[in-house]
C-alpha cells in the first residue's frame, strides 16, 4: 500500500525511533505544504493510507471524493474539525484516532508567560542589535514603565477552560505563587472549585480582573469567535492574553484592533487562522505580540508518542486488524 505522511516541516518523522515501524511498507512524506483541492488531490491521488500531522491539512469531502484509492486515514492526535468523517465513512475511508498529551502545549503556554511578562524576545533581539537592557516597548498607549517587564508573584492568571491543559497550567501558576482564576463551562468551574481555586463570578470580572488570560478551549460550533473585541478591550492595559489553543476562538481581527488600541497591553500566540501564516502577517508587525509557528505540540517525546500511535494504526490496518477507527461503518462500506 502506498502511504503519504503530509506536512512534515522540519522533515523530522523520518528521524524518528518509532519510524522503523513502517520499514516494510512504501511511505512518502512530504516537508512542504499545498493548499487547494487540486494540488492536494494531485498529491494524494495514488495514496492508500495518509497520515495527518495534527490539523495541518483539511480533509473535506470534495478532496475525499477525488481519491478513490483512499483506504485509511491515521490522525495524530485526536480527530478535530478538520476532517469530514462523515464523507469518508460515506466513501468508505476508515479513520484512525490517535493519542494526545497535555504536556507539551502546557510547558510551552508557561513558557510563553515566562517570556512575554519579562519582554525576553524583545530585550534578547535588542540585544543582538547593541541596545543594553532596551526593551522597545515605549508606544504612547502603553503604560509607564510597561517596557521594563513584571514577576509573576502576586498576579492574577485566568483560564479559561479547565481541561487537562488548563489544569496543568493552573499548577503551573499557583507554583510560581499567582492567584488562579477560572472561567469556562459549568463542569469546568465545579472542578476547579474542587482543585481549591478561584472561579471568576463573570466573564466581564474574568476579563478585568486577570493579569494573565490563557485560552484551553476546544474549536467547536460553540466555541468559534466566543472571544470579542468587547471581551479584549475589558482587559488591563498592563495585562497579557496567551492563546495555544486555536486562533478561531478569537473573532476575525479582534486581537489585532484590542492590541493596537493597548488593552491588552501584550500577546502570546502560537496559532493562526491560516497556517504556515506569511512573513507581512499583522500580529507579526506588532511590537507588543510575541508569535511562535504552532509549536504546541512540536517536540521530540510528543512526536514519537503521536507518531508511533499512529503507525500502529497504520500497520494495524495494514494487517487487517484495525485499531481506533472512529467510524468503523466505513470498513462495511464495499468498494
Amino acid at each position: 500500500m502506498n502511504i503519504v505522511i503530509l506536512d512534515d516541516y522540519q522533515d523530522a518523522v523520518r528521524k524518528l525511533h518509532c519510524a522503523s515501524r513502517l520499514d516494510p511498507y512504501s511511505a512518502k512524506v512530504y516537508t512542504n505544504t499545498v493548499k487547494g483541492l487540486g494540488q492536494l488531490s494531485v498529491r494524494l491521488k495514488d495514496a492508500d493510507i495518509i497520515v495527518l500531522v495534527r490539523e495541518r491539512t483539511q480533509i473535506t469531502r470534495q478532496l475525499v471524493e477525488k481519491l478513490p484509492r483512499l483506504k485509511l486515514i491515521a490522525q495524530t492526535g485526536k480527530i478535530g474539525s478538520h476532517i469530514d468523517v462523515a464523507a469518508c465513512t460515506e466513501r468508505g475511508v476508515a479513520v484512525a484516532e490517535g493519542v494526545g498529551s497535555p504536556v507539551a502545549p502546557a510547558e510551552l503556554t508557561w513558557a510563553l508567560i515566562m517570556a512575554a511578562m519579562r519582554r525576553l524576545p524583545q530585550y534578547i533581539s535588542n540585544l543582538k542589535h547593541g541596545a543594553w537592557q532596551q526593551s522597545g516597548l515605549r508606544a504612547a498607549s502603553m503604560p509607564p514603565n510597561f517596557g521594563i517587564g513584571t514577576v509573576l508573584r502576586g498576579k492574577t492568571l485566568g483560564i479559561w477552560g479547565y481541561g487537562r491543559i488548563g489544569q496543568l497550567v493552573a499548577g503551573y501558576g499557583r507554583a510560581f505563587g499567582m492567584n488562579v482564576r477560572v472561567w469556562g463551562r459549568e463542569a469546568s468551574r465545579v472542578q476547579a472549585l474542587s482543585d481549591g481555586l478561584q472561579v471568576a463570578t463573570t466573564r466581564e470580572e474574568f476579563f478585568s480582573q486577570c493579569d494573565v488570560v490563557s485560552l484551553h478551549l476546544r474549536l467547536n460550533d460553540e466555541t468559534r469567535n466566543i472571544i470579542t473585541l468587547e471581551d479584549l478591550s475589558a482587559m488591563k492595559p498592563t495585562s497579557l492574553i496567551v492563546n495555544t489553543s486555536r486562533a478561531e476562538l478569537i473573532q476575525p481581527d479582534a486581537l489585532i484592533a484590542a492590541l493596537n488600541r493597548g488593552r491588552p497591553g501584550m500577546a502570546a500566540v502560537d496559532v493562526f487562522e491560516s497556517e504556515p501564516i506569511l512573513q507581512g502577517h499583522a500580529l507579526l508587525r506588532l511590537e507588543n505580540c510575541i508569535c511562535t509557528p504552532h509549536i504546541g505540540y512540536v517536540e521530540q517525546d510528543s512526536y514519537e508518542l503521536y507518531f508511533g500511535a499512529a503507525f500502529d494504526n497504520v500497520v494495524n490496518y495494514i494487517r487487517g486488524t484495525p485499531t481506533n477507527i472512529v467510524n468503523p461503518g466505513a470498513l462495511q462500506v464495499r468498494r
